[in-house]
């Protein structure tokens, strides 16, 4: 079977999902999706990975929908794994998946009319990547005849946290129509679904060509039209990303595809698919899809479990060592600046600790110990009153701002690699064990002309110590 007996397929990855219930390890500013949590990928590129080429399907390169704050994190994780990143859309806020899918179908229609779009999360697994695209075959016969294809999960347990698909018929081995959508059930209504057994899990991802999806929002969204046409009329590009308008995106509904378009269309077939899938939406599925051994543990590396039983403990640094004693029923995630304990049947609630965090005005709400920039990451190793220490790391290549501040000066010594530093009209070169000073006021940039990554610790002093305190004056990241 050769690739071209098949239409090419663009993948649209919705990567701007915030992952609230898996929390302290997915965060507003490094959501799950760019997380490990299971396997050397992270969701995002493992989401991505699987849908490339392969012996029967043709994939061209992703369209990625996301946010400014992660537009970089997409470039830089589909690159390590040698995926071209394709078009990226930036969206101004977040307004659900219909506008989203709309401007992904207006964008690929623009390139060619006749695309095809397979509009999965990028932070689901599915690990029998050939079984998965078994089933993605058979939906683009579906496609070819008009239909627009929704992928059902054949259930494993009464399950309240999804949402169902009622079918016309019992699953079989093919296509089969769709008779309605189901909220999310409560437990006595799950069982009865399961029970009659033409019932599946809405995975949340669609095969369709994209002008036959304009014609259904044409049809039951229409309002959506002029919003999102507007915001990529309207809309530019930005250092090899597209930026959707704001004033023109920020009149668009908050409405999910499944309520705009997806619940009144009358052409959509399921594909049962039963090989495996999590769309990881708690502690307690990330528990379930890394096989408990016999008593039910499941633990990371720098762990020691003793006398527990259906129990996840997970330390996420690699000198912070994390025991469990006697504990059963318990997830515990240990991060360098926050510990979740909680009860395994509360782990759908993480989600309202993350609210009540947020009212509360503690950071680790939302803010990741590591903070990821376009030239690499820095973390907080200590922070006081007058000073802060931290540490650096800057990708072969990469170039901080040209910039100044305000209230602090810094002092960066060089740990690992060579560093090219500016101070004022001064340029010089920094090597491993030296170190340099940055006056108060001073106008500084810090480069990495190597080929390998350069690490430093940098020293602020001053009255004020926060990110904000930045002004940049030349920025090959056109960040304002």
């Amino acid at each position: 079977m050769k690739c071209q007996e098949f239409p090419e397929i663009t993948p649209v990855l919705l990567a701007g999902g915030l992952g609230t219930r898996l929390w302290p390890l997915s965060r507003k500013s490094y959501p799950k999706q760019f997380s490990n949590f299971i396997g050397d990928m992270n969701l995002f590129q493992a989401s991505a990975q699987r849908l490339t080429s392969s012996e029967g399907l043709s994939f061209a390169a992703p369209l990625t929908m996301t946010n400014a704050d992660f537009r970089f994190i997409v470039v830089e994780q589909l690159q390590a794994i040698g995926i071209e990143p394709g078009a990226i859309l930036i969206e101004p806020e977040t307004k659900n998946t219909a506008p989203a899918i709309l401007a992904a179908c207006l964008y690929a229609v623009a390139q060619d009319r006749d695309a095809i779009l397979l509009v999965a999360p990028s932070d689901h697994v599915i690990p029998q990547v050939a079984a998965f695209h078994a089933a993605i075959a058979l939906g683009l016969d579906q496609v070819a005849q008009g239909k627009m294809v929704t992928f059902g999960i054949t259930p494993t347990r009464v399950e309240t946290g999804y949402g169902y698909l009622e079918l016309d018929a019992l699953p079989k081995d093919g296509a089969v129509a769709l008779k309605s959508f189901v909220e999310k059930p409560d437990s006595q209504s799950a069982a009865k679904m399961i029970e009659a057994g033409h019932y599946l899990w809405n995975a949340g991802i669609f095969l369709f060509k994209a002008q036959d999806m304009i014609t259904a929002f044409e049809a039951y969204a229409p309002d959506l039209l002029k919003p999102v046409t507007a915001a990529l009329t309207n809309g530019c590009p930005d250092l090899g990303f597209f930026r959707l308008a704001p004033e023109a995106w920020s009149q668009c509904a908050d409405i999910s595809v499944d309520y705009a378009v997806m619940e009144q269309a009358s052409n959509l077939s399921v594909v049962p698919y039963s090989a495996g899938w999590s769309d990881l939406g708690g502690w307690d599925a990330v528990w379930q899809e890394q096989s408990p051994d016999a008593a039910g543990i499941v633990t990371s590396e720098n762990v020691t479990a003793i006398k527990c039983t259906n129990t996840l403990l997970r330390s996420e640094h690699g000198d912070q060592h994390l025991v469990g004693l006697g504990l059963e029923n318990i997830i515990a995630v240990a991060m360098p600046d926050a510990v979740l304990v909680a009860d395994m049947s509360k782990a759908q609630e993480v989600k309202q600790v993350v609210t009540r965090l947020k009212t509360g005005g503690v950071h680790q709400a939302e803010t990741f110990p590591k903070d990821h920039r376009p030239w690499g990451w820095f973390e907080t190793l200590a922070i006081r009153g007058r000073f802060q220490v931290k540490r650096i790391l800057v990708n072969p290549g990469a170039s901080l701002s040209l910039q100044s501040h305000h209230h602090r000066s810094e002092h960066w010594i060089v740990v690992e690699g060579t560093a090219k530093v500016t101070i004022n009209e001064a340029v010089k070169i920094v090597t491993e064990g030296q170190s340099v000073y940055i006056p108060l006021g001073a106008v500084h940039r810090m480069q990495n002309p190597g080929k390998m990554p350069m690490v430093l610790i940098e020293v602020q002093t001053g009255a004020y110590l926060g990110e904000d305190d930045i002004i940049r004056y030349e920025d090959q990241y056109a960040r304002s």
